[in-house]
């Protein structure tokens, strides 16, 4: 054993004849993205009164989507994320494209991450979406909004993952 883990060192330790010897044959790990920062006490508590300050904050926003998907009910916070990317699309063939991906995973009956909407709000929805403009989910994602702001936060405030914030 010990013999083998010489001869790996020497080969390791040998000059390379050629700049071919220098390529790694594996491709390395993507760099993680930099953790959002720890908000301060004072931020952290104006979370309780504002899911507006809540979801401007990169921490809170994923400290509220872990809540969430702890809790099996993150598709509100992932269709307001996906509203938000979308209105922020100025091509209108990817807006169309977000738009249809959009429809298919949160808003049409039986999708897979489907959002609790009302029937009025779902057929303006889908009456926006035949021209889709950056406004076609507002109405949706003002439910959606309003859903969360009245049920998830104060379930998240009252809850291990926000005590430990403001300790």
């Amino acid at each position: 054993r010990a013999k083998e883990i010489k001869t790996k060192l020497g080969t390791l330790l040998q000059k390379p004849d050629s700049a071919i010897d220098f390529i790694i044959p594996y491709p390395e790990k993507p760099e993680k993205p930099p953790k959002a920062q720890k908000p301060s006490l004072e931020e952290a508590l104006q979370w309780r009164d504002s899911l507006e300050k809540l979801l401007q904050n990169p921490y809170g926003l994923a400290s509220f989507h872990s809540f969430l998907r702890s809790e099996f009910s993150e598709e509100n916070i992932e269709f307001w994320v996906a509203c938000e990317d979308y209105k922020k699309t100025k091509s209108p063939v990817r807006m169309a494209e977000k738009a249809k991906k959009i429809y298919e995973e949160f808003i049409q009956t039986e999708a897979p991450k489907e959002v609790n909407i009302d029937h009025f709000t779902k057929a303006v929805t889908m009456k926006n979406l035949v021209e889709p403009s950056p406004s076609s989910f507002d109405m949706a994602q003002k439910r959606i909004f309003a859903l969360m702001e009245k049920d998830s936060l104060p379930r998240f405030v009252r809850s291990e993952f926000y005590q430990e914030l403001i300790k």
